[in-house]
């Protein structure tokens, strides 16, 4: 009988072990790990930043892994949390826009609960189907459209009233480039498609001509990206290019750049200062809007070097982010712990009880 005691004792502590180790932590505590698809994003390192402090005020152990733009490590980055014994993932998926990456880092997550955020997890930026399917996961972003909308009508209201300074060569007509961050991503669609057509819309209302793209035997209304990074050297690698064809001495320069976030206009606006545009001395200053409203553009913004920007808040996704980590670690459903989180700029999407929307707001340092 003592015998038998003492093995049933034993058995009871290994489940114990295996339940501590599965707990994540041996004191009780959450586990977090936080997933980002690239360190080198200017905007996801002000949200990196802002989302440490709020982890470390609420007492969680976490740690965060870098995919530096691939999805297959990053796979590899959340088994190894899994096995490690994280119990709340929070990813900034790679992947854009693509519902079997979003499936599969939730099968591997099994009952662990996943925090999506900032970067779109459905075929065409519809979320809904997976969190829907998946109910131990949420989403935390911003409505995509609205920055596309905010841009495209703060770019319109600029040009109309600066449209006679703005036409350099007198043709009536202001030619743009739109500097497009990634191709399938959800924001940089919408804000590529808005960001003129909204601007159009303005222009017309007042009897302006609308925007023109820059080059007439272009393919396509924007230069991407290639490397799906939204970088700055992109963008000034295109803009110098852009700019030994169209310029002033060919009376065809571009008279407006439309980019689908801050760090693409600041390597536009570095290209153009080069060609000696931009510049407090400068004879023309053309006009770069931006998304994001990044420390380096309010800058740009307040030195006249940049015109306007779509604040995208920073602060305000992390601070969503971890509101929701906690009410989840208190027990509450990812819809709960979404449906509880405080601020005026935070609501829940209309189309899915699972998705909470950070809003966008116009910048111009005025």
């Amino acid at each position: 009988m003592k015998k038998l005691i003492a093995i049933t004792l034993a058995v009871l502590m290994v489940f114990g072990m295996a339940a501590c180790a599965n707990s994540g932590s041996s004191d009780g505590k959450t586990k977090v790990s936080v997933f980002w698809y690239d360190a080198k994003d200017i905007y996801l390192g002000t949200v990196r930043a802002a989302l440490n402090k709020e982890l470390e005020k609420l007492g969680f152990e976490y740690d965060t892994q870098d995919a530096a733009a691939d999805q297959a490590t990053q796979m590899e980055q959340i088994k190894t949390a899994i096995s490690g014994g994280s119990n709340m993932l929070i990813v900034n998926v790679v992947t854009s826009g693509a519902e079997g990456t979003a499936k599969d880092i939730l099968k591997l997550a099994g009952d662990i609960p996943v925090i999506f955020f900032n970067r779109a997890i459905g075929n065409d930026g519809k979320d809904e189907a997976v969190l829907n399917e998946f109910k131990n996961s949420c989403f935390i972003g911003t409505d995509a459209p609205e920055a596309g909308h905010l841009q495209g009508k703060m770019v319109g209201e600029y040009v109309v009233a600066n449209y006679d300074t703005l036409d350099l060569n007198k043709d009536g007509k202001i030619s743009y480039v739109m500097f497009k961050g990634q191709e399938g991503n959800a924001e940089a669609i919408f804000r590529t498609q808005y960001g003129v057509e909204d601007a159009n819309k303005v222009l017309k209302e007042n009897g302006k001509s609308e925007l023109v793209y820059f080059d007439p035997e272009a393919k396509t209304n924007y230069q991407v990206d290639q490397n799906g990074q939204w970088s700055a050297d992109a963008a000034k690698q295109y803009m110098e290019t852009n700019l030994i064809s169209f310029n002033e001495a060919n009376n065809n320069m571009i008279e407006l750049v439309i980019c689908n976030n801050d760090g693409m206009a600041e390597g536009a606006i570095a290209a153009l200062q080069a060609a000696g545009y931009n510049k407090k001395d400068s004879a023309h200053t053309i006009p770069v809007f931006g998304v994001d409203a990044t420390d380096n553009a309010k800058k740009l913004i307040s030195d006249g070097a940049m015109t306007g920007t779509v604040k995208q808040d920073a602060e305000g996704m992390a601070s969503a982010i971890a509101q929701t980590a906690k009410n989840i670690s208190e027990g509450k459903t990812p819809v709960e712990a979404l449906a509880a989180v405080k601020g005026e700029i935070f609501s829940i999407a209309k189309s899915c009880a699972s998705k909470l929307y950070v809003a966008y707001a116009p910048y111009t340092g005025k």
